[in-house]
């Protein structure tokens, strides 16, 4: 990526921003998250309490992108083919004929998803990680791009299913939305006469265009000393007293492809520590098996990322990096 296309990059990148929180309003970082996420070819897990604007999110990215979007409501009666879709058989041809089913669009909102059971969260592991569904040994392409923004409640876990570790870690990011501040609420209810499926926003850019968009993320220079700061980080969640599983290598890739994606958003091309320290907790720390011991004592998945963030050094500036590649 040249100097001239990371400025054009993050152009894009802010009017997709702005365009989103008109209808998400004071969530400008969550938003950037979520971009971020997207043309990281990655896919968002939302852990927040209801009424936050996680459908709104999902509906406004798919809008600013020209892209399809649906929602799926996990529920425990749930099945797999509810998801992924069912072959059909027509007496007319004599055939079974294969039925889409809502994964088959660029941006899916599995609300709840903790709600449905174990086999039916296994539905989403093939085409998350593949972007392809196999039905009746048959495969079937999801077209790109492709996201799926997930939620679940962090309050209320009565006839929940908890996400494995493996689902888990094909989630790209982490976060939660949460409430507005006060002068965000006070614009909210200055537009309660409207309801919220009526807020549209204008679309920026075609569906087709954010896989070029993303591909160009992926130019962005790495320094190897870059590489070296994340392996470190994540070797450091491995031998932490309060973990019991760390980070995996899926783990080490998303936070490279992340703050690359991310570096291109702040105008530059290349990365540089201050981006892998800004996206470390919200793609690490979902990764992390805590020891129930340490969860007793309240000990957290952030805090441990945040300690790590502070004892491992990261290279010693950012001026290596920009004489390589200027």
């Amino acid at each position: 990526m040249s100097i001239e296309e990371a400025g054009q990059f993050a152009t894009l990148f802010d009017r997709l921003v702005r365009g989103v929180e008109e209808v998400v309003l004071g969530k400008q970082h969550v938003i950037r998250l979520a971009f971020t996420a997207l043309f990281s070819e990655g896919h968002l897990l939302l852990e927040d309490v209801p009424g936050t604007g996680k459908t709104s999110l999902a509906r406004a990215i798919a809008q600013s992108v020209r892209g399809t979007n649906n929602r799926v409501q996990f529920t425990p009666d749930l099945l797999p083919g509810d998801i992924t879709g069912v072959s059909i058989f027509d007496q007319r041809t004599a055939t079974f004929e294969f039925h889409r089913g809502p994964v088959f669009a660029n941006i899916v909102l599995a609300d709840e998803i903790n709600r449905a059971s174990p086999k039916t969260q296994a539905a989403l592991l093939e085409v998350m990680e593949e972007g392809q569904v196999t039905a009746d040994g048959v495969t079937h392409q999801v077209a790109g791009p492709f996201m799926v923004i997930a939620t679940q409640n962090p309050i209320e876990q009565a006839g929940t299913y908890r996400l494995p570790e493996a689902q888990l870690d094909r989630f790209l990011m982490k976060t939660s939305i949460g409430y507005p501040d006060q002068a965000a609420t006070v614009r909210i209810l200055e537009g309660a006469g409207r309801r919220a499926h009526d807020s549209r926003v204008a679309p920026v850019l075609s569906a087709e265009s954010v896989v070029e968009v993303a591909a160009l993320a992926r130019t962005v220079f790495v320094d190897a000393t870059i590489n070296d700061y994340v392996a470190r980080l994540v070797d450091a969640t491995r031998t932490s007293p309060e973990v019991r599983l760390g980070a995996s290598v899926r783990g080490a890739l998303a936070l490279i492809r992340t703050a690359k994606t991310y570096a291109a958003s702040q105008g530059r091309h290349y990365v540089t520590p201050d981006d892998v320290k800004a996206l470390a907790e919200p793609v690490l720390a979902h990764r992390l098996l805590l020891d129930a011991e340490a969860e007793f004592d309240g000990v957290s998945a952030s805090s441990v990322i945040g300690r790590i963030l502070v004892e491992t050094p990261p290279p010693r500036s950012g001026e290596d990096q920009r004489s390589d590649v200027l």
